[in-house]
């Protein structure tokens, strides 16, 4: 048992603070540079929003998509609308430089994704949520990148704005500043392990549609990509910033969902789990991906039952250390969801809470996609106004 206890240990820990420990070893060994090229060698680009529903942001987001920077010619918008039902539409229409593709039946994101690439005749595609804004250098910032013919998508980076007063949704922010860091290590060592739909660009003639029930499409189309040899770059001068979940009860529901795609895209991904043809990938997916969506919420749960089983058998002062460390950190997260509830706010209780939350929705996510059929159309959690 005190085998299986220190495995646990181990996996768990390497998961979540060994993988970037390594990574940032690696790097200070092999650190590759950025290539650099100027504005006449951009290529041509265009801008794909898919929006459902967005009466109360789309507006904003379409002018933020008109003032980002890029050369004169080079650039093209298309926001496609597929059955949205409110004034989405309509307030799209108001902006004749943006080319608007609307179908009244809803098929999901993907299904209306890979209509609109029909249209797309750019050079590369950048898609970006309707519901993020972005920085205004960000579209040169990742295009400069395609100069080098080995890089076959980009990706930005998330922010998630957080307010003086928030609640436990604020760890969300804490968590993707660390995940931002990793995706960039990862990035810098060989390539980023799969693209955020809040902002990510790819090679136009390397897009390959996914299946239609797929739950992270942006996940997996910039992974098969990365099948195919081509590395995928970090670009963290490019952002999308959005807001922080309404509730946590949001969150949890976004995270469960998330956690859905996730098993699914490591059963449709498994050939990556073989290191033969590219082992850095395969280990970089592992470490940063597979392990989160797979075993390692598991071994949390194992390696506190253990630690409490060896502690009973009388053992020595570590094993008792380590439980009592156990007990104060899901005391604090236990602490963080209690008065949560009550509309107490202490930051320092957001991110064992959150932690523990999203370890959860893995468990969660597993058993659902186990247990349900999946389909690309899904409800989008609220997000704070």
């Amino acid at each position: 048992m005190t085998i299986i206890f220190w495995i646990s240990l181990l996996i768990i820990f390497y998961t979540y603070i060994g993988y970037g420990m390594v990574l940032y070893v690696l790097i200070k060994i092999f650190r590759r540079s950025k290539p650099l090229v100027q504005d006449l060698e951009l290529p041509t680009l265009t801008v794909m929003v898919a929006a459902y529903n967005e009466e109360d942001f789309i507006r904003k987001k379409i002018e933020n998509t008109l003032q980002l920077e890029y050369p004169s010619g080079k650039i093209r918008y298309i926001f496609v609308t597929d059955g949205s039902t409110d004034r989405t539409v309509d307030i799209i229409k108001e902006y004749p430089s943006i080319q608007l593709l609307h179908s009244d039946g809803r098929t999901g994101k993907i299904a209306a994704v890979h209509r609109a690439m029909q249209y797309v005749e750019t050079e590369v595609v950048v898609f970006t949520d309707a519901n993020t804004l972005l920085n205004t250098s960000a579209l040169p910032k990742m295009a400069r990148h395609y100069a080098d013919k080995k890089i076959g998508a980009v990706s930005g980076e998330k922010r998630v704005e957080i307010s003086e007063t928030a609640d436990a949704t604020a760890a969300e922010g804490f968590y993707w500043k660390y995940e931002s860091k990793l995706k960039m290590w990862d990035s810098i060592l060989y390539s980023l392990v799969g693209a955020a739909g809040e902002l990510f660009s790819i090679r136009t003639d390397l897009y390959q549609p996914v299946p239609s029930n797929s739950l992270l499409d942006d996940f997996m189309i910039s992974m098969r990509i990365a099948e195919k040899g081509y590395r995928i770059l970090y670009e963290p001068e490019a952002y999308a910033m959005e807001k922080s979940s309404a509730s946590i009860t949001e969150e949890l529901k976004r995270k469960v969902r998330i956690s859905a795609g996730g098993i699914q895209s490591v059963i449709w991904l498994r050939s990556m789990l073989l290191p033969f043809k590219n082992p850095v990938l395969t280990w970089e997916y592992i470490s940063h991906r597979v392990l989160r969506w797979t075993i390692t919420p598991f071994l949390l749960l194992l390696a506190f039952v253990l630690n409490i089983w060896i502690v009973v058998s009388g053992a020595s002062f570590l094993y008792v250390f380590l439980l009592v460390c156990q007990v104060i950190f899901y005391g604090l997260a236990v602490t963080g969801w209690v008065l949560e509830s009550r509309e107490i706010r202490i930051k320092i209780l957001f991110i064992p809470y959150y932690f523990c939350l999203m370890n959860y929705a893995v468990i969660a996510g597993i058993i659902r996609y186990m247990s349900t059929t999946q389909t690309g159309v899904w409800e989008k959690a609220k997000r704070k106004m």
